[in-house]
């Protein structure tokens, strides 16, 4: 730093200001009466009067030393994810370095180095106003953009940190200049998602828009391109397009749950980077509008349950009977006189048996109420897909018991039959009465149906598993007890015989609950229990709903990693998968166990597209999912943007080149210029120190006084 000398003058009166004012008024009136009257000598004395004033005024001499304060010039460095995309990124550290190395030419330089955000894009000018903040406005000399021109906060005007006012408050702008990282302008080509539903209704279509945009010198919109689609490892879909023009692409939806939509578009040749011509929507399928029949055999306690389960899910459509009142009864009351509906047996389980995805038979006891044929149309209807649940009570041992027509063909358990001439008071052989607390089987606690149910009791040995234990499901107090099953058994009762089965039976599938006192749960009996949720559950299993498939295989990609999931209810130690990834290389992984019924498997990606993991039954797919999509929205070197900004500082726009190591970086220094990075000086300092000398001493005053005078009465004696 180097000091600096100033000199100014300064007045330290000795007598107040109202009285060398009041003094001088006396002067200028005595020299004026003396002029009027022609007094010789007026003149001489009158000076003699100001020097004698001047002298009481205590003029000075101020002498001040200031210190120069060094300019900074900031160099803002794109390093954001669009300058990765080619050697942008080295690039732009190099010509930060050369900048660095060049010598004192000009201001000193301070070095802003931009990573990027996850949303948003690039924002270079936020980053150049946060770092000017911390420089006193004085000494900022201007700024320097090393960049790929990408930028989503460009000004229209100058940006604010560079416009500014000196000390006189004269308006200053400083200058910005922008040093590009490669050659020259650039072309490129984008798809763009510009709406596309996240759901759609199964067995529909959704419908996309898209377009395609050619960015870039010699490009221009109309040009013929190609999209590709491709969906869960389905073949290809190539739509035509034309760029620059909104497309809508109808795509069909075929199942339930989540569906990856892999577009890409035709390479625009010479093209800076293809990354962008590529994008991953998802689209969750959904069913529409859930159909449920509910058919009560009796009044029972379990009912409202049911209709509160059922009507809370907006997706469902409940139809809801009860029966009760068997054909078969006569007591003479006339039909006028019953305030009840016929119930539709024919409208229901013929005419539209198929339009219901499940059947719910809730304590049913079939007396008379359905012929044989609809009983096989109920059989029927499971095979072909749909889903039936059966809650069995007492009346399920009876003679009038389901298990014993075409409906017990599909049915996963069967209970022996009550023996005609039982006695009221005793019991059925297939029924017990007692207290138990449902426990989860082996293969409950890995199906997804009951795995993890809120208060699930831990595993008991054959010893305990009646006592009885604080904060665990609360009791039940009857169930029956089959001579066969084939299925899944998810839950048991006493003595370990089953009491939840669920079973696959071709295209459909079945439950049965082999007990009717499920509702105790409700009532909160003694700590009650996950009864909706349960009820929930088996009935979401038996529609098919994808997260409750007891064999599914998943894949998620998450921050460079991609985990692959295996459900399971066998016990299948480390199983193997294989990768595709998305340019069709193979790969295997192996997956561990992570919990009962589930193993994972993680492998670090860095492809962009759709990965297809498969175990040989199952497939899943995943894609990674692009934190910041404007980033990549365009990844041209340009000047377009930031270049308008630069020429109203009174910058310049440079080309480095795409040589690393022949990089053509402008020469830093002070003055104005279009061959080198030009910054004003600003002379920005501080005051070190003064120092004061009088500049009318007393003997000299007095001097000049006295000869004054005395020139005046010799001017006066001669006249």
């Amino acid at each position: 730093m180097i000091d600096t000398f100033t000199h100014t003058i300064a007045f330290v009166p000795l007598l107040p200001h109202w009285l060398l004012f009041t003094l001088g008024g006396l002067l200028v009136i005595i020299t004026a009466i003396g002029l009027l009257v022609r007094m010789r000598g007026t003149v001489l004395r009158a000076l003699a009067g100001a020097v004698v004033l001047l002298w009481l005024s205590g003029p000075q001499s101020l002498k001040e030393t200031h210190r120069e304060l060094p300019e900074t010039a900031l160099v803002i460095v794109d390093q954001t994810g669009s300058m990765q995309v080619k050697n942008c990124a080295a690039i732009a550290r190099a010509a930060a370095r050369i900048l660095g190395e060049q010598g004192s030419g000009g201001p000193g330089l301070r070095t802003v180095t931009v990573r990027g955000e996850q949303t948003g894009g690039t924002r270079l000018f936020d980053a150049l106003s946060q770092a000017a903040a911390d420089i006193p406005p004085e000494q900022l000399a201007g700024a320097i953009l090393i960049t790929d021109g990408q930028t989503r906060d460009a000004p229209k005007g100058i940006p604010d940190r560079l416009a500014l006012h000196d000390s006189q408050g004269h308006a200053v702008t400083l200058p910005l200049h922008v040093l590009m990282a490669g050659r020259g302008e650039e072309t490129d080509r984008r798809l763009r998602i510009l709406q596309a539903p996240p759901y759609a209704i199964v067995g529909k279509s959704a419908l996309i828009r898209i377009q395609v945009d050619d960015l870039g010198p010699g490009t221009q919109p109309g040009t013929p391109a190609t999209i590709t689609l491709t969906t869960d490892g389905n073949p290809a879909l190539s739509v035509p397009v034309r760029t620059g023009e909104p497309q809508d692409i109808s795509l069909p939806v075929s199942h339930p749950g989540e569906t990856l939509v892999g577009l890409n578009v035709s390479t625009l040749p010479g093209e800076v980077s293809t990354q962008n011509n590529q994008d991953i929507l998802t689209i969750t399928g959904v069913r529409d509008r859930l159909r449920v029949l509910l058919v009560s055999g009796t009044p029972n306690q379990g009912e409202r349950v049911w209709r509160r389960l059922l009507k809370a899910d907006p997706s469902v459509d409940l139809v809801h009977f009860t029966i009760l009142r068997p054909p078969e009864k006569d007591d003479g009351t006339p039909l006028s006189d019953l305030a009840l509906i016929a119930f539709p047996v024919e409208e229901l389980f013929q005419n539209k048996i198929d339009q219901f995805d499940l059947i719910i038979l809730d304590g049913f006891e079939n007396r008379h109420i359905l012929p044989p044929v609809y009983l096989r149309n109920i059989a029927r209807f499971v095979r072909k897909g749909g889903g039936l649940f059966l809650i069995a009570g007492p009346e399920f041992t009876g003679p009038y018991s389901l298990q014993e027509t075409a409906v017990g063909d599909v049915l996963p358990a069967h209970v022996p039959a009550s023996p005609p001439d039982l006695a009221p008071t005793e019991a059925a052989p297939g029924v017990t009465i007692r207290r138990f607390r449902p426990q989860l089987t082996e293969e409950g606690r890995r199906h997804p149906v009951t795995a993890e149910l809120p208060g699930a009791p831990a595993p008991r040995s054959s010893t305990d598993a009646d006592r009885e234990i604080a904060n665990e499901w609360g009791p039940w107090f009857r169930a029956l007890r089959p001579d066969e099953t084939h299925g899944q058994v998810l839950m048991s009762a006493p003595d370990a015989s089953p009491l939840l089965v669920l079973d696959h039976v071709e295209n459909g599938r079945v439950a049965l609950l082999l007990s009717d006192q499920i509702w105790l749960w409700s009532r909160g009996e003694l700590g009650g229990g996950p009864q909706a949720e349960l009820l929930r559950r088996i009935s979401h299993w038996l529609m098919k709903e994808p997260d409750l498939e007891e064999e599914r295989l998943e894949a998620h990609i998450f921050d460079g990693a991609l985990t692959v999931t295996r459900h399971s209810v066998s016990d299948t130690a480390s199983p193997e998968v294989t990768l595709t990834a998305p340019d069709g290389t193979k790969s295997a992984m192996t997956l561990h166990g992570a919990g009962p019924g589930v193993a994972v498997g993680q492998l670090a990606v860095a492809q962009s597209g759709i990965w297809t993991a498969d175990d040989g039954t199952h497939r899943a797919f995943a894609a990674p999912v692009q934190t910041n999509p404007e980033e990549f929205s365009d990844l041209r070197l340009t000047a377009d943007t930031i270049g308008p900004v630069a020429s109203r500082t009174g910058g310049i726009v440079a080309w480095l080149g795409d040589d690393i190591n022949k990089l053509i970086v402008p020469p830093l220094r002070y003055g104005t210029g279009k061959d080198f990075l030009g910054f004003p000086q600003r002379h920005a300092h501080i005051l070190t120190g003064t120092s004061a000398s009088p500049l009318l001493p007393a003997w000299a005053t007095l001097l000049a006084v006295v000869l004054l005078l005395g020139a005046g009465w010799y001017r006066e004696g001669r006249g």
